[in-house]
């Protein structure tokens, strides 16, 4: 039975495999290069430190995806708007893992006390804004061109959900 946990330092390297997968193989993530696990323990110490919900599914002692929430921008103006992450390992897609972890950042967003959540969408991944637009996420732009990856031009897609 899948379970959505908060996330914990030892997760770290799990975290970073599903994460370096849609590095290599995806535009689901704007990264070119794999993360090393220096790189992604100091990213889990900032969103502990500052208090961001990161959560991991786990299916049978396995981390099978992962989700967290990260300040959209620097300028204390945008503290209360955050932006979705979630990743879920290839062979795990599509068996409602994202779903469960949409749920739990959601109900993490309105405890912290956020007033927006972005998604910042790769508008070929049309699972993703599928996601989203479930929980009532609104298509609020495109940003025309602005990644290339793979040699292409990509879009990204704005979602917004108030709460």
């Amino acid at each position: 039975m899948l379970q959505v946990l908060p996330a914990q330092f030892k997760n770290c390297q799990a975290i970073s495999s599903i994460y370096n997968y849609y590095v290599e193989t995806s535009t689901a993530t704007f990264a070119l290069e794999n993360e090393t696990l220096a790189e992604r323990e100091l990213w889990f110490r900032q969103h502990f430190e500052a208090g961001l919900p990161v959560f991991v599914a786990e299916l049978e002692g396995s981390i099978v995806g992962f989700a967290s929430l990260s300040f959209y921008h620097q300028r204390c103006a945008y503290s209360k708007t955050v932006e979705a992450s979630i990743y879920i390992e290839p062979s795990h897609l599509q068996r409602g893992f994202g779903k469960a972890l949409m749920q739990e950042l959601m109900i993490a967003a309105e405890n912290c006390g956020y007033h927006a959540i972005l998604g910042l969408i790769c508008s070929e991944n049309l699972g993703s804004i599928k996601l989203m637009r479930q929980f009532g996420f609104d298509d609020v732009g495109c940003l025309r061109q602005v990644g290339n990856k793979f040699d292409r031009w990509l879009d990204v897609q704005l979602l917004e959900k108030i709460l």
